[in-house]
């Protein structure tokens, strides 16, 4: 029996139970559309047998099960929540991103006190408690985006914040200086699960690339805004109130998150279906129903060779996921090295405390705030030219990449400014202003390239994001060793210069994109099987359409002859 009548069958068991009220069991599988749950249950089997050519570890017949999925306004469905419910998901998302973005660059200006507290000497390991964090970046989107799409995002989210309440307060009773670096580790890893997830509940919640692309600019907006605003705080706390409280105002922050961070639902459509499927085992009695994550293959074994695994695949066999990874990664990593390029030019050269030069970085979020504004207004662009029917806005690669192409000069122009202009006979006014372009070019690229990942591989979203935060934040965590000498040796100007060619060269990637986007997606294991999806379940409706028209042109001949 083939899926699509397993998935049909499920209406069987629809009958009200005796026991159970029928406006329950009408929310439950009244009018079961299966699109969802073949959709699902496909792409797991796709991937599963590219890496673990094994059978279901079910010991059901596949004749006997019922796949049960969303029927068309179904309220449980998370597409079909309430805006204000939507709105929810994606603000308390943007609070627990810049809780943990903050956290990547708290001690940058308290590095001095931490030395001198400590006897540090050495250049390189005054920057391991930012780069260690940055490790730890590493390491937990590889687990934490492919495990919440098997588990769920709530319950990694709880989990994991947690973790990184309990490791900022550690950061601020370290007893040494490896303490310190151990649980900043420790921090990094758990830090990393909002950047690795926020983009799948995003795409859990809004199935239209309009309202999820304003989503994703909430999320690149909490990404830039945590780190731009931590500095101060170390910069003004640090010398007045010790380093120590760098990190309780982290862990005050962190806090008062939690509020809000109960609130969050369970966003994950294949988990709530789960619980569905689990109820209506219970309530009907019937063992024999299942939701499509409930036959994938589970165990350490499935999660070493599959889930952790896809992560790495898409990293390293899908040409979209390495060219976004690359670019991503430089920018990410030019970031985090201004982070000592910024001391070495406003402490050294204009000779600022460490509170005034903290606060030099506040034209990045003015320019943060200047691309969430370009976006809104090319998103407000593109509906307009859509509902003109514009030959240019059939191509999907003109949904999300013109704003790359926009960022990646402004990126570069950012970087000979602040590289040309920083010199004791010019005012640090105008250096500082090289912020602007930097985070308005910084912002877009990220918006429009994430934005791309998540429209092109769907509910992969997440392991796409895990990609893509993974190999950046190798770069965040490398890059800044290099800052120091780099710019003590070539000097500002050639130093900043160097990163703004490595920019040029890595900005034609959005265009590649443009030109060849499409074609590149032919070539896409995950992006070719989610078309073919998208075929047959316009081909299944029209044939199920056919059919009900049919039954209904008998049934009106039937009763003309009666």
């Amino acid at each position: 029996m083939s899926r699509s009548r397993e998935a049909s069958d499920v209406g069987l068991v629809g009958t009200p139970h005796p026991q159970q009220p029928r406006n329950a069991l009408s929310r439950v599988v009244s009018g079961i559309d299966e699109v969802d749950a073949e959709r699902r249950y496909d792409l797991e089997e796709a991937d599963n047998k590219f890496s673990q050519p094994e059978s279901s570890s079910s010991s059901i017949a596949p004749a006997d099960r019922k796949i049960i999925s969303w029927h068309d306004g179904d309220p449980e469905n998370p597409y079909n929540w309430s805006k204000g419910r939507k709105v929810n998901v994606v603000l308390i998302g943007m609070l627990v991103v810049i809780n943990s973005t903050m956290g990547s660059s708290l001690p940058s200006n308290a590095i001095p006190d931490i030395s001198s507290y400590f006897g540090i000497t050495s250049s390189y390991a005054k920057i391991l408690p930012i780069s260690m964090y940055l490790v730890g970046y590493i390491v937990g989107p590889v687990l934490f985006g492919p495990l919440s799409e098997s588990y769920g995002r709530k319950g990694i989210m709880i989990a994991t914040f947690f973790g990184f309440t309990v490791f900022t307060m550690a950061c601020a009773l370290a007893p040494n200086y490896p303490a310190l670096l151990i649980f900043r580790i420790l921090t990094g890893i758990n830090a990393s699960s909002p950047i690795a997830v926020t983009g799948g509940m995003y795409a859990d919640v809004y199935n239209d690339p309009v309202t999820r692309g304003r989503a994703m600019a909430t999320f690149m907006g909490g990404t830039c805004i945590g780190p731009i605003i931590a500095p101060a705080i170390s910069g003004f706390t640090a010398p007045s109130l010790g380093w120590r409280w760098s990190f309780w105002i982290g862990l005050i922050v962190a806090g008062v998150s939690w509020i809000p961070l109960f609130w969050l639902p369970e966003t994950y459509g294949p988990i709530l279906l789960a619980r569905r499927a689990a109820n209506l085992r219970k309530t009907t009695g019937n063992p024999n129903i299942f939701a499509p994550i409930e036959l994938e293959k589970k165990g350490w074994k499935q999660m070493a060779t599959v889930t952790l695994t896809r992560p790495l695949r898409m990293l390293f066999f899908e040409l979209i996921v390495l060219a976004t990874c690359l670019y991503l990664s430089l920018a990410y990593g030019i970031f985090y090295m201004y982070f000592e390029a910024y001391p070495i030019i406003f402490q050294d050269i204009y000779g600022q405390s460490l509170g005034v030069s903290g606060l030099m970085f506040l034209p990045i979020g003015g320019g943060t705030v200047a691309a969430i504004a370009v976006f809104l207004w090319y998103d407000s662009f593109l509906r307009k030219a859509q509902a003109q029917n514009k030959p240019w806005t059939h191509k999907e690669e003109f949904r999300r990449l013109p704003l790359a192409c926009v960022g990646g000069p402004l990126y570069v122009v950012a970087l000979f400014w602040l590289g040309w202009t920083a010199d004791k006979d010019v005012h640090f006014v105008v250096p500082m202003l090289a912020g602007l372009p930097f985070g308005c070019g910084f912002v877009l690229i990220f918006m429009a390239l994430l934005n791309y990942l998540t429209d092109a591989y769907e509910i992969f979203a997440a392991s796409a994001m895990a990609a893509a935060s993974c190999a950046r934040s190798l770069a965040g965590a490398v890059l800044p060793f290099a800052a120091t000498p780099m710019y003590r040796k070539l000097g500002v100007p050639w130093a900043s210069s160097l990163l703004g060619f490595l920019s040029l060269g890595m900005c034609v990637i959005p265009f590649l994109f443009l030109w060849k986007g499409d074609t590149i997606r032919v070539g896409s294991r995950f992006c070719i099987f989610l078309k073919e999806k998208k075929e047959k379940e316009l081909a299944d409706l029209e044939r199920e359409r056919d059919a009900s028209r049919a039954k209904v042109r008998t049934k009106s001949r039937c009763e003309e002859k009666v």
